[in-house]
């Protein structure tokens, strides 16, 4: 298994999901994989790839020749950033014309893209790399008590032709990851649902009501929890479930976490250790419910 990876933060964690960020490394850590930072990047491109693929794609292209010459295979914590990464990578090694044109245009910057690098996820990483058994052997307070539901997200299994990693109607990877905890995860309908975040600069009440209709569900199977491993998803369902709640006038109060937070606990690492204080939607019950609550 690769055990160092040049990290890949994209825009919206370091601005608005920094506990996915402060989990991930400190779960990562503790298991042995050494993340390098990248000296330089910019946005992954997926934000304007509607508006011109063309920019799109040489903003990712860019984002790969830098971790191409530092040698290092990728790794992301963001759904999208993946996406966006792992299909340039593809269109560009699959059209020889288009890369020469984006190598053009990166020679200008002392750059060049020949395909070498890889990019993963941090679900590809624990579950390929890191390993069910390495994961067994780290979890030292199962979380036996604990009932969640998952939400894998779109852009991680979307489309199955290329991605090649999930079924995206019933998504079954992360329910691995999250057995490992000992933590029960229940069915609900339409798990592959989106979480509305593409829609969002759109049509606000459309995507709060795609938010409230999956916490509904969520709550009715019974889950003390929803657990991530997308920045956008958990944006969407933590930062505005108290918008989408007061938008349907119901009362949801589903704490939302990162997978790295849910397993760090199963890790034996403290509460605190794992941001789950920059929750919107405050997990005290769920602590208390597996005996880590402040005292």
């Amino acid at each position: 298994m690769a055990s160092k990876y040049l990290l890949y933060l994209g825009c919206l964690i370091p601005y608005r999901e920094l506990s996915y960020e402060i989990s991930a490394r400190r779960v990562l850590a503790e298991l042995g994989v050494e993340l390098a930072e990248m000296p330089d990047f910019n946005c992954c491109g997926f934000p304007i790839d509607g508006i011109s693929h063309e920019a799109a794609l040489l903003l990712a292209a860019r984002n790969l020749a830098i971790a191409e010459r530092e040698g290092l295979d990728m790794l992301t914590l963001c759904n999208g950033c993946y996406a966006t990464l792992h299909h340039t990578a593809l269109e560009l090694q699959e059209d020889p014309e288009l890369m020469a044109w984006a190598n053009g245009h990166l020679a200008r910057l002392g750059l060049e893209f020949t395909g070498r690098v890889h990019v993963k996820h941090i679900v590809h990483v624990l579950l390929e790399d890191v390993g069910l058994e390495r994961l067994k052997e780290a979890v030292v307070n199962p979380l036996d008590k604990l009932v969640v539901a998952q939400h894998t997200g779109c852009h991680l299994v979307r489309p199955a032709k290329t991605m090649k990693f999930d079924d995206p109607d019933r998504p079954q990877r992360l329910r691995e990851l999250i057995a490992i905890t000992g933590a029960r995860c229940v069915n609900y309908p339409d798990e592959g649902q989106c979480c509305g975040g593409p829609i969002l600069g759109v049509n606000a009440e459309q995507a709060r009501s795609l938010v409230a209709d999956k916490l509904r569900r969520v709550k009715a199977a019974g889950a003390q929890a929803l657990i991530t491993v997308c920045p956008d998803c958990h944006f969407m369902y933590d930062f505005n479930q108290p918008v989408a709640e007061k938008q349907v006038g119901e009362k949801f109060s589903i704490p939302v976490l990162h997978y790295t937070q849910l397993l760090g606990l199963a890790m034996g690492i403290k509460p605190e250790e794992l941001a789950f204080d920059m929750l919107r939607v405050k997990a005290d019950g769920l602590l208390e419910a597996v005996g880590l609550a402040k005292k």
